[in-house]
């Protein structure tokens, strides 16, 4: 799952791998406790149920560096993954553009699929070499499987902020807009959240709830990111200047954020200078790609290397 919402509090660093950082969240270690009850007496040594964890946990980090890898890719940037118990978040940050976005959602489910024949391949090769039906290297193969194929299903439902309401919110950019397609899936994926609440309640399910309740707030704050992209997008437009990355005309206001005085000022009608405390930003970010460039730049299309400066307020 790729996110803008992040698990920072209460996680700590365990690898870094192509230049991304891998979190794990300390609520994972309640998940697996609950989990090695819930599934003790699986296996005949608790030894598989401990692999079996352990092996989730590597097919929810490459899903996860499936985004990561795919955004980069894009030209996004992509630094860090969160583990915890509903699973992994990818912090990344496509440049807008619905193909970038699509692609960098859609990666992810396709690391599940890739694993398919891996992992029928592996069952077949432990029936030839002998391993017997019901066995416990038998039955944690057949359930590795089909756990990879749940969370494939699970993550293609078109509820935001799943893959699925993320790659229909993509499909949705390239007709109704950014702004429109985010309004759009986070009202469907209320829905969704819904309908898992009351599965939850159905089930008794504590895990169902709280990601039930994971997805509302996710919904939420997308409605909020929707009607703020709305309501920019009315804005009138700043006519002879043009991003050099993405080439929309900046709009007309108090849109940037000065980052030593907190100052909200129109970052071109001031030449990139803070008017309250005088700072001068070497760079200005695009409201509507999120990419830096010196204010300089922002009459021809120019690279942009991202770096610090004045942000969107």
């Amino acid at each position: 799952m790729i996110s803008t919402f992040v698990l920072g509090q209460g996680s700590f660093r365990l690898f870094r791998l192509a230049g991304i950082e891998v979190y794990l969240h300390w609520t994972w270690f309640l998940a697996a406790l609950y989990e090695f009850q819930q599934r003790a007496g699986t296996y005949g040594s608790p030894a598989w149920n401990v692999l079996e964890y352990l092996s989730v946990f590597a097919m929810v980090t490459l899903h996860e560096f499936g985004h990561a890898l795919a955004c980069r890719s894009t030209g996004g940037h992509a630094e860090r993954i969160v583990l915890w118990p509903l699973g992994g978040l990818a912090l990344v940050n496509p440049p807008q553009r619905p193909a970038a976005t699509l692609w960098s959602v859609a990666a992810g489910p396709l690391v599940n699929v890739a694993l398919i024949p891996v992992l029928i391949a592996a069952a077949a090769i432990a029936r030839a070499a002998g391993v017997q039906p019901g066995s416990d290297p038998a039955h944690f193969l057949y359930w590795l499987t089909g756990m990879n194929v749940v969370l494939l299903a699970f993550n293609l439902l078109p509820s935001y902020p799943l893959d699925g309401g993320q790659v229909l919110r993509s499909l949705l950019w390239f007709v109704v807009g950014r702004a429109r397609s985010l309004v759009a899936v986070a009202v469907i994926g209320f829905l969704g959240a819904a309908g898992l609440a009351l599965l939850a309640v159905a089930k008794a399910s504590f895990w169902f709830g709280l990601l039930a309740a994971f997805m509302a707030f996710s919904c939420w704050r997308a409605l909020q990111n929707g009607r703020a992209l709305l309501r920019l997008e009315r804005l009138p437009r700043r006519p002879a200047v043009a991003c050099p990355a993405c080439g929309a005309a900046p709009p007309l206001g108090a849109l940037w954020k000065c980052g030593r005085c907190g100052t909200a000022f129109d970052t071109f009608e001031t030449g990139a200078t803070c008017p309250s405390c005088g700072a001068r930003f070497a760079a200005t970010r695009c409201v509507d790609c999120g990419a830096y460039s010196p204010i300089e730049g922002w009459t021809a299309p120019a690279p942009v290397v991202p770096g610090s400066g004045s942000v969107p307020a």
